[in-house]
């Protein structure tokens, strides 16, 4: 039986699947550090969740990337998990940019 990890590098290998990958990039990076966050405090998500003071159903989607969590939340995980909240902005490779302003241009112009 495949590998989940080597039917992903294959299918990169396919443009439609990396510009959709790429596309979801932030929540997958997002829902790695949840996952990583738990870890290094060493909670369950259940655990977590009754620290955060909600559901291991609700701590599953945040870590399953489905979620885009408001600050908030993410306060209240980082404070959970004995962890420092950092959010940065970083620029764009010179490709990225372009990439980035055509396809808000195209969503924007309705014509």
């Amino acid at each position: 039986m495949a590998r989940l990890v080597d039917m992903h590098k294959k299918w990169l290998k396919a443009p439609k699947y990396r510009k959709a990958y790429e596309a979801l990039e932030g929540e997958f990076v997002l829902a790695a550090a949840v996952i990583d966050a738990r870890n290094r405090a060493g909670l369950t998500q259940k655990e977590l969740a009754r620290k955060m003071r909600t559901t291991q159903p609700a701590v599953a989607r945040l870590e399953s990337g489905r979620t885009r969590p408001s600050l908030r939340t993410l306060e209240r995980l980082a404070e959970a998990t004995g962890s420092r909240l950092l959010i940065s902005f970083e620029p764009f490779a010179s490709t990225e940019r372009f990439t980035a302003r055509r396809s808000r241009s195209r969503n924007n112009f309705k014509g």
